[in-house]
C-alpha cells in the first residue's frame, strides 16, 4: 500500500513521544493525555477527559468520523506501562532506543505501540467516509487492577448506540484472543502482639500466623490443580493460587506483632474466586483469630482488596470476533495475563484483544517491539478503516 510507510514512520515518531512520557502507574499520565488531545485538535476532534480523584491522571474518550447512529467500535489503550526500578536496563527506558529492527523502551510492547499506530491513522479515520464511527479510549492505572477506566465505562456504557465492539490492544503478536481469567488479589495485614523471643508464649507471632494462611492458599491452589475444573484453552487450564509479596518482622530476637501478605488467584470458574476470598477469610475468623486473641485481645487480620477484574469470554460469533477472524486471517486464542476485556463486557461491550508486540518482551528490562510488528498492525488498521467503509443497513 502506497500510504504504509509514511503512516508507520508517523507511528515510529508518536511512539517515541509516547515512550517519553513516563507514565509509569504512580505518577501522572496527563502530559501523556495532552499530547494525545492536541492531536486530535489538529484534525478538528474534540475529546472528553475523565479525570480520576486527585486530578493527576485522567482517561480520554474521543470519536472520529462516521454516523453517531451506528454503534461503533473502540480502539481501547491504557496509557500506564509499569515500574523500571531495580531492573537492569542497559539503555535509558524512556528514550526509544533504535536498533535494526527493534525499537527498545518502557512501553513500547505494553502498550504504547499499540497507541502510537493508532494515532498515525486518526487522519485516514477522520477524512474517509466512514459508516461506523470509531471511539478511541485510552485509560490510567491498568497494570494496577484495570482501574482507571471504570468511571469512563460507567459513562459511556449509559450512551446509546452503544459500541458493537472493542479492540484492546494488548500484545498478542496481532492476533485476536476472546478470552482469558479473572482475577483478584488481596492483601492480608496481620497484627499480633510483640515480646521478647525468649518469653515467645507471651508474644503472638504475626509472621507465623501469616505463614499458617499462606500454607493455606497453597493448599486451595493444590486442590485447584487436581480436582479443580480444567479448560484447556488456558495455560495452565486452571484456576492458580499464589502468594507474591511478604513483609514481615523487624529482628530475630523479637516477637513482630506486624506482617503483611498479598496473594492473588486467576480462575478459570468465576466462583473460584469468591471461594478463595471466602475460605481464607473463615479460616482467618474461626481458627486464627480466637488463638491470637486468647493471648492478645488487641490481634487482628484486615483484609484488603487489591485487584479484581472479571474474566473475558467474548463469544466466537459475536460481530466484533467475527470482524477480527476476517480481517486478521487468525483463529482466535486464549492468553494467561488479565485486560480491561472483562470490564467493557460488563458494559455490553464485546470486547477482543489484538495488539502488535508479544507479551514475553513486556514488563521486561529492555522491553522492545519491532518495526516488523509495527508495520503489520498498521496494514491491519487500514483494512479495518476499510471495513469501517462498508454500507451499513438503513437507519429506521
Amino acid at each position: 500500500m502506497d500510504t504504509l510507510e509514511p503512516l508507520l514512520d508517523a507511528a515510529i515518531d508518536h511512539l517515541r513521544h509516547l515512550v517519553a512520557f513516563p507514565t509509569v502507574s504512580a505518577d501522572s499520565n496527563l502530559a501523556l493525555i495532552e499530547y494525545v488531545r492536541a492531536l486530535l485538535a489538529k484534525h478538528g476532534i474534540d475529546c472528553e477527559l475523565f479525570p480520576d480523584a486527585t486530578g493527576q491522571k485522567a482517561n480520554l474518550w474521543a470519536t472520529l468520523g462516521g454516523d453517531a447512529r451506528v454503534p461503533g467500535l473502540v480502539l481501547s489503550g491504557h496509557t500506564d506501562v509499569v515500574p523500571v526500578k531495580g531492573q537492569p536496563w542497559t539503555r535509558d527506558p524512556f528514550v526509544l532506543g533504535d536498533e535494526g529492527d527493534k525499537l527498545y523502551g518502557r512501553g513500547t510492547t505494553d502498550m504504547k505501540g499499540f497507541i502510537a499506530c493508532v494515532l498515525a491513522l486518526i487522519p485516514q479515520f477522520a477524512q474517509r467516509r466512514l459508516s461506523r464511527p470509531v471511539h478511541l479510549a485510552l485509560s490510567h492505572d491498568e497494570e494496577v487492577g484495570c482501574i482507571g477506566i471504570r468511571s469512563m465505562l460507567a459513562a459511556v456504557a449509559q450512551r446509546e448506540p452503544k459500541p458493537f465492539g472493542a479492540i484492546i490492544g494488548e500484545p498478542t503478536r496481532g492476533r485476536p484472543v476472546l478470552s482469558h481469567k479473572g482475577k483478584i488479589a488481596l492483601r492480608c495485614d496481620v497484627t499480633g502482639h510483640a515480646c521478647h523471643s525468649a518469653h515467645t508464649p507471651d508474644g503472638v507471632n504475626a509472621i507465623e500466623h501469616a505463614a499458617r494462611m499462606i500454607v493455606r492458599l497453597r493448599t486451595l491452589a493444590d486442590d485447584f490443580r487436581v480436582r479443580g475444573r480444567s479448560d484447556p484453552r488456558f495455560d495452565p487450564p486452571f484456576t492458580t493460587v499464589q502468594t507474591g509479596v511478604v513483609h514481615g518482622g523487624v529482628s530475630v530476637n523479637v516477637v513482630p506483632d506486624q506482617c503483611s501478605f498479598v496473594f492473588e488467584a486467576r480462575a478459570v470458574d468465576p466462583t473460584d474466586l469468591d471461594r478463595v476470598a471466602n475460605d481464607i477469610r473463615d479460616y482467618a475468623a474461626a481458627d486464627l483469630l480466637p488463638q491470637m486473641r486468647a493471648i492478645a485481645p488487641e490481634s487482628d487480620i484486615r483484609f484488603e482488596s487489591v485487584i479484581d477484574y472479571p474474566a473475558l469470554d467474548t463469544a466466537a460469533d459475536a460481530e466484533i470476533a467475527r470482524w477480527m477472524h476476517t480481517l486478521t486471517g487468525h483463529p482466535a486464542g486464549t492468553v494467561s495475563f488479565g485486560s480491561e476485556g472483562g470490564l467493557y463486557a460488563a458494559a455490553g461491550i464485546p470486547a477482543v484483544l489484538c495488539g502488535p508486540g508479544d507479551m514475553a518482551q513486556g514488563h521486561k528490562p529492555d522491553e522492545f517491539i519491532t518495526r516488523t510488528e509495527l508495520r503489520s498492525f498498521v496494514e491491519f488498521l487500514l483494512r479495518l478503516t476499510t471495513r469501517l467503509e462498508s454500507p451499513q443497513p438503513a437507519l429506521a
